[in-house]
């Protein structure tokens, strides 16, 4: 791994004007991050080119059409006549922008590795349009190092060096997706530049988006401390579903304690046990900073844990399939299994990482036939690659022999749920304060209702 590019005999130069004023944004990748980051930055007064490599996602929005679930066609709309102009990849003006934000996604690959290719297609697309005095802001959660070095080293394929004739700095994304929110000026930003000059810049022109910007040293400790909050979150979530399989041996109802420990109004924060971690951050960050750390001949032993806890709970709710079903008397092989809410979290459409991909995969191995109904997600592909449609509820509650409760909608019935359904695995607890029958449901983290 190339070391980060530096430059440490950089003095500032004519891309360093003391207040200088950027007015015209470029942001690259209009995924859950760079659309709402763009409407942001309209909605402050500036001028915004949006930038996408997918075709169809550059028509669809053109149209005012949002694929983000935080950004609504009214929204979109509203930035479109004010200044918000979408264009493709291969049609972005970025040498007319004062500032270029890139904000695409950062996988892992089968082997759980950094998979940067985005990022520097990113950069690469950037190279060739770079000119003097622009500010590049990295927004891709990635592990320390990746912005001053091949993130810099792509750019300045451009023949322009970093800090001497462009600024660059790393501002993570805070993005809650399904929580509009988190998308607000109350929410603080972080941002580290290559130079003290690069951290001002781009803390001024966040600030035009954002309350309160924290300025840290240089783009690595900003790297690193988004790392940090996403690395956080998945060993607690590892903890409490530690604690969840715990509780079921001990008999105990593990929503209940959690909810008692969360009384106590200090030295403690509530996580929850659930069918596994999805979508873009969780499931996929942590894996960065322990790649990462291997190359300073160090292992990370919480994320590896933490990572092999939530990655075997899914596992573990179809061992609970098998168990309810064991209950009436029947196998999994030839059970028709339902499973309500694939996407990876409550009230989005986002399915990436979804543990209902393992789930449905593991039912389907075991020999059940599985049929799903998210109301916003009409396809589905389980971890094997197989192709699945939502089926109407009616028509799961109808067919399914049990069924497995993986994210809890708002746009689900759960009151006539939990009264049609027969036999149901629990697995966020939406079964809390709801009638139910004498083992109707088996709850993850509890034991049978």
């Amino acid at each position: 791994m190339p070391e980060p590019a530096q430059h440490p005999d950089t003095k500032p130069g004519p891309s360093h004007p003391a207040e200088r004023t950027d007015s015209r944004v470029a942001v690259v990748g209009l995924g859950y991050v760079g659309l709402p980051l763009a409407i942001s930055f309209v909605e402050a007064g500036l001028r915004v080119d949006a930038i996408d490599i997918d075709a169809g996602r550059v028509a669809s929005l053109g149209q005012g059409r949002s694929h983000i679930d935080d950004v609504s066609d009214e929204m979109l709309a509203g930035a479109l006549q004010h200044g918000l102009q979408i264009h493709a990849a291969d049609a972005a003006p970025l040498a007319e922008a004062d500032a270029v934000f890139v904000c695409v996604p950062t996988p892992i690959d089968s082997a759980r590795e950094p998979d940067l290719g985005p990022v520097l297609s990113a950069a690469g697309l950037l190279s060739r349009q770079l000119r003097k005095g622009q500010l590049v802001v990295l927004q891709s959660t990635t592990y320390p190092g990746t912005t001053r070095g091949v993130f810099a080293e792509r750019l300045e394929s451009s023949g322009l060096r970093a800090g001497a004739d462009f600024d660059l700095a790393f501002a993570p994304e805070r993005v809650n997706p399904g929580d509009p929110a988190s998308h607000r000026d109350s929410v603080p930003r972080l941002v580290g530049g290559s130079t003290p000059e690069a951290t001002a810049r781009a803390a001024r022109l966040l600030r035009r988006i954002a309350a309160t910007v924290h300025e840290l040293s240089t783009p690595d400790a900003a790297e690193l401390a988004k790392l940090l909050e996403n690395v956080f979150r998945n060993v607690n979530i590892a903890l409490v579903n530690q604690l969840a399989l715990l509780c079921e041996r001990m008999g105990l109802d593990v929503w209940e304690i959690v909810d008692a420990a969360a009384t106590k109004p200090f030295g403690f924060m509530p996580f929850r046990p659930g069918p596994g971690v999805g979508g873009h951050c969780i499931p996929v960050d942590p894996y960065y900073l322990s790649w990462r750390a291997r190359a300073f001949d160090f292992t990370d032993r919480f994320i590896e844990l933490a990572g092999d806890i939530n990655l075997g709970m899914p596992r573990h709710v179809v061992d609970l399939v098998g168990e309810a079903l064991n209950d009436r008397g029947r196998p999994v092989k030839g059970a028709v299994v339902g499973v309500v809410g694939v996407a990876f979290k409550a009230n989005v459409r986002d399915a990436r990482n979804s543990p209902a991909e393992d789930i449905i995969a593991g039912l389907r191995a075991r020999g059940a036939e599985v049929l799903y109904h998210d109301p916003h997600v009409p396809s589905f592909r389980d971890a094997s690659g197989t192709a699945l449609e939502s089926v109407p509820m009616d028509e799961l509650l109808e067919r399914a022999e049990v069924a497995v409760v993986t994210a809890v909608h708002r746009a689900v019935d759960w009151d006539a749920f939990y009264r049609r359904a027969a036999l149901v695995v629990d697995t966020v607890n939406s079964s809390n304060g709801r009638q139910v029958g004498p083992r109707q449901v088996l709850r993850l983290g509890a034991g049978w209702s």
